[in-house]
C-alpha cells in the first residue's frame, strides 16, 4: 500500500493551498476544485478535512465527477489517464487539477467546462 493512502487529506490540504497562493489563487479555487471533482459540497469538505480523513476514506465517500476521465497528462513524471490503482488515480487527478490551478489555466478550463 502507498503511505499516501493513509495519509491525512487535512494534512496535504495546506501544500495544496500554499501552492496555489503563492501563484496567486485562492482558498476558494482550490476549494471549488475539490468539490467539483469529489461531489462533496462545502461542509462535506469541511467535516472531512475535520475528521483527519485518510486518502483512502476521502475518496471512498467521494463522487467522483464523470468528467473525471477527461483530466490526462502527467504528475511526477506518470501519465494520470494510465495510473491502474484507482485510489492512486483519484490522487493524482487531484494533483493535477492543483497543478493546472498553479500553472495559471483558468477555473473553468480546470474544470473541464469548455
Amino acid at each position: 500500500m502507498h503511505r499516501i493512502f493513509t495519509m491525512s487529506v487535512a494534512s496535504v490540504y495546506p501544500l495544496y493551498l500554499n501552492k496555489l497562493e503563492r501563484k496567486g489563487r485562492t482558498r476558494d479555487e482550490l476549494d471549488q476544485v475539490i468539490t467539483w471533482l469529489t461531489g462533496f459540497d462545502d461542509a462535506e469538505l469541511r467535516r472531512q478535512l475535520q475528521s483527519g480523513a485518510t486518502f483512502s476514506d476521502f475518496f471512498a465517500d467521494a463522487r467522483l465527477h464523470p468528467q473525471a476521465a477527461a483530466i490526462t497528462g502527467t504528475v511526477c513524471g506518470v501519465r494520470v489517464e494510465e495510473i491502474e490503482d484507482p485510489l492512486m488515480q483519484r490522487i493524482r487527478y487531484l494533483d493535477k487539477l492543483v497543478d493546472e490551478l498553479a500553472q495559471g489555466r483558468p477555473l473553468a478550463r480546470v474544470l473541464r467546462e469548455g
